[in-house]
Order: structure tokens, then C-alpha cells, then sequence
């Protein structure tokens, strides 16, 4: 859509070498520039905000995402200038500060496949919550669930008190602030029939805890970002890298490929059937 609407401003060559895609989240858009066409980004900005009527705000992401809170340095090209917005997701309402938290819409898919397989009565944990969108959209889809929704970031821990409140799912989603590690080895042991792992960069290395949580039997949803040559396969090569981990019985109910995240590099999950006994 993007590069429909510049064919008129900028060469082919220009056009080529922009992303195909960016990020729309509530009313503001999140844009990736080439270097080479950092001095067209008005024009890039003013063709979204032309183009879709409902953008108030573009932002340009300026460096990845990193550290433990997740975050990124943004740019303001044009419009409002905020980095605050509500996003709306299958019946739920977020508010989200883009500068402050890590939030991604392209995982709307992946959060509504979790949503819909809790079943009635699990004990969920989710050591990786940010602001809340995978804990309150279980607890929408399945209201005799519980989740303990984790995360270390302050900025997102408040995010997700108000999106609690927004939702009305204050008695099914319990927040906490800290390590999952340390909150799970002092609240948490052996209390989840379920845990969520959906920061890829840390899950092999929380893996412990999130077998610390679970009762005698259950699921972990385990996230990992996987480097696949043209003749590999991805899934196996999470699957391997579990396996080397895991010294328990366990089983693979469900593998696939979230989504790619760059050149020959994606985001794998492993729906894994573990029992202790």
C-alpha cells in the first residue's frame, strides 16, 4: 500500500528500497527508513497520514530493540507528538507508550491462537507480560482462568495495571513486578498448569523457571528467534535446540513459524507437553 501511494513522489530505485511494511498501532505508525532515504521521510510520513485517515502520529524506529526493557529510540516525523496510544485487538482495548514499552501488533494472531486454547480452570503464568495483551486476552476468552502476568519493566507494569482495569479482568489477571525468575521461586512454584515465554532473546535462559511454575504436568509455550540457512528447517532447528536443554519428559503438541523477523532469521514457538513425573 505504501509503495502504491509513492509511486508518484519517489524513483523506482527509491521505491525499492523501502520496507514493504510498517506497524499501525491505535493511531500512530511506526515506520523503518533506509538510510539512503532518511531525507524523504516527510514525504514517506505524509503519504501514510494521506493514505489512512485514522494515523495521527508517525514515528520512525531509529535502533532495534534492546536491553531489558525492551525498548526502542523513536523519531517524530509528523503529526501529533505523542507516543501514547490505545489499541484495540479482538474485543480489548490497550494503552500503550511506544516509547517506554516493547509492543508489537504482528503478534495479534499468535496472542488469539494462546487465547483460545486455555481451558477452563487453568493456572496460567506469563513471565514475559509487558503490558498485558496475551494475560487479558486469555482472560477475555477464558474468564475461569487465572494469570499471573510478570514483567520487569516499571513502565510496562503500570501500562498493564491500567489495561487490567480497562478490561475488567482485575480477579483473573494477577500482576507482578520483577524477574520472573525470582518471582516464580518465591510465589509461583509448582502453581501453573500453563507458561507463556514470548521474549524469544531469554527464553532458553528462563526455561528453568518456567519448569519450576508448572505443576506435575503441563504446557510451556516456548518463543525463540531461530537462524535458518535455504536448506533448514527452522522448526527443527528449535526443536533441537530444546532438546538439548529439556533432560525431562516432554512431547511437542504444536510447532510453527510466527513470523519472520529478518533476513533468514524468525520467530519460532514450540507448544511443549511437559511431565515431570
Amino acid at each position: 500500500m505504501l509503495k502504491r501511494a509513492l509511486e508518484n513522489v519517489l524513483t523506482i530505485d527509491e521505491i525499492r528500497q523501502l520496507y514493504g511494511s510498517f506497524d499501525l498501532i491505535g493511531d500512530i505508525a511506526v515506520i523503518k527508513i533506509p538510510d539512503s532515504l532518511l531525507d524523504k521521510k516527510f514525504i514517506i510520513a505524509k503519504a501514510i497520514m494521506d493514505n489512512i485517515k485514522t494515523v495521527k502520529t508517525v514515528l520512525r524506529q531509529v535502533t532495534p530493540v534492546s536491553g531489558d526493557y525492551r525498548t526502542r529510540e523513536l523519531e517524530h516525523i509528523l503529526g501529533e507528538r505523542k507516543t501514547l496510544t490505545l489499541y484495540k485487538e479482538y474485543g480489548c482495548i490497550f494503552k500503550v507508550d511506544l516509547a517506554k514499552v516493547y509492543f508489537s501488533p504482528r503478534l495479534s494472531t499468535e496472542r488469539i491462537r494462546i487465547a483460545k486454547i486455555v481451558k477452563s480452570g487453568e493456572v496460567v503464568a506469563n513471565m514475559f507480560a509487558g503490558i498485558g495483551s496475551f494475560s487479558i486476552l486469555i482472560a477475555k476468552y477464558q474468564p475461569n482462568s487465572i494469570v499471573y502476568s510478570i514483567d520487569i519493566n516499571p513502565n510496562a507494569y503500570d501500562l498493564m495495571l491500567e489495561n487490567i482495569k480497562l478490561n475488567k479482568v482485575y480477579d483473573r489477571v494477577i500482576p507482578f513486578l520483577g524477574d520472573a525468575k525470582a518471582i516464580i521461586e518465591n510465589s509461583l512454584k509448582g502453581f501453573c498448569d500453563r507458561v507463556l515465554m514470548p521474549l524469544p532473546e531469554k527464553a532458553i535462559d528462563y526455561i528453568d523457571a518456567a519448569l519450576l511454575a508448572l505443576k506435575s504436568k503441563g504446557v510451556i509455550h516456548y518463543y525463540t528467534h531461530v537462524h535458518a540457512s535455504k536448506d533448514e528447517d527452522p522448526i527443527e532447528k528449535a526443536a533441537s535446540e530444546i532438546d538439548k536443554k529439556l533432560k525431562l519428559n516432554y512431547k511437542i503438541l504444536d510447532a510453527r513459524i510466527v513470523r519472520e523477523v529478518g533476513p533468514r532469521w524468525n520467530q519460532v514457538v514450540l507448544d511443549l507437553l511437559i511431565n515431570k513425573n
